[in-house]
């Protein structure tokens, strides 16, 4: 469709004006009949405005009297009327076709890849993937093999249960559904024990399956048994089994940082200033001196490739380059601010190590060289 639409904008449409009473029916009469109509809109319930190519334009003639319609051209575009308009300037008329077929060339290609995974849940190298198999930014769309990417991407891949492409215009649509991790599965006949796995103090043990082999008090290493998976009475043997219970420890973390006196730090001040370049492929023109008015700053690209419609890409991008200005912010600390400084980086970087923050009971801190 995407195409059919370049087509007839390069070599020709009109505007047209459509008013009366039976608008939907006109627009399925056109439908049915394959004239292509876009860019549709309507206004106070009996008018209706669209685009339609010039050779399909003698159609609406008998569409609109089965429909009791009136049409009317607003407007006259693409190429016929452009030559007509400029036929005195010819390399303005070579320049208008020289893009004409640029454009159309560069439709039987890829230039956009994107991308979507269900519940934008995150999915690494796929578009790396994707390019070792022939599905990349530059290829022709005839040697893109849908079914073989798909095939090689879920055979190299365990994290993809449904993938399917679609090709718009000039971008790769890839759909991705992952799958869902396996719970392990834990057989409860199997015997084991239950071991601890951070050092701590032991403060609840209760074995509902299995026998205690510390108490409450006592200091465990990781790796220390906890629950052994038997059990033995007074009267009957040994007997192994699948260790069962509920283990409650305080575990202590800990760790270390160097805080200087003197710190240089760099802040943003706001100002900034914005570049432009233009790629086309590897060919890529700077609008822009090659060095920044500042002394200090951060570089943040953002790069937008160029479209003509929502599906149809061209092979040029935008690249935005935002200069921001820093300036060093100087600082000295005195021991007590040196090491209040300290505590709240410890206690930052701590609290990330820990999964249940709420079972945190305090926190103490020491100093020293």
């Amino acid at each position: 469709m995407y195409i059919g639409i370049l087509i007839r904008i390069i070599f020709g449409y009109v505007r047209v004006e459509i008013e009366g009473y039976y608008i939907e029916r006109f627009i399925n009469i056109c439908q049915l009949n394959g004239i292509l109509i876009w860019n549709l809109k309507r206004e106070k319930g009996v008018r209706l405005y669209i685009n339609i190519g010039i050779k399909d334009f003698k159609y609406l003639k008998d569409v609109a009297r089965k429909t009791n319609c009136k049409i009317k051209i607003k407007r006259k575009r693409g190429l016929p009327f452009l030559l007509y308009r400029y036929k005195k300037r010819k390399i303005f008329l070579i320049f208008l076709i020289i893009v004409a077929i640029s454009i159309y060339m560069s439709s039987r290609y890829i230039w956009n890849v994107d991308v979507k995974v269900e519940n934008d849940l995150p999915a690494q190298n796929v578009e790396e993937d994707l390019e070792s198999f022939g599905l990349r930014k530059g290829v022709l769309k005839s040697k893109i093999d849908k079914d073989r990417v798909i095939e090689e991407m879920r055979l190299k891949r365990n994290d993809i249960s449904w993938m399917g492409i679609e090709l718009k215009g000039t971008n790769a649509i890839i759909k991705i559904v992952k799958k869902d991790a396996k719970p392990e599965i834990v057989d409860n006949s199997d015997y084991c024990n239950i071991v601890a796995t951070k050092s701590g103090i032991i403060e609840k043990i209760v074995a509902q399956n299995g026998t205690p082999m510390v108490k409450v008090g006592d200091e465990v290493q990781p790796g220390d048994v906890l629950i052994a998976g038997y059990m033995e009475g007074k009267y009957t043997d040994k007997r192994y089994v699948h260790s069962l219970g509920e283990v409650q420890a305080r575990v202590f973390y800990q760790d270390s940082t160097k805080v200087y006196f003197h710190q240089e730090n760099l802040i943003e001040t706001g100002n900034e200033e914005k570049k432009y370049q233009i790629k086309f492929k590897n060919f890529q023109i700077n609008f822009y001196k090659t060095l920044s008015k500042f002394k200090i700053y951060d570089t943040i690209y953002g790069e937008q490739n160029l479209k003509i419609f929502s599906n149809f890409y061209l092979p040029i991008s935008v690249t935005e380059i935002t200069n921001k200005e820093q300036i060093k912010d100087v600082k000295d600390y005195n021991e007590e601010e040196a090491i209040e400084l300290g505590k709240k980086q410890l206690s930052k970087t701590i609290e990330n190590k820990i999964a249940n923050k709420e079972n945190i009971l305090r926190s103490k801190c020491k100093y020293g060289e």
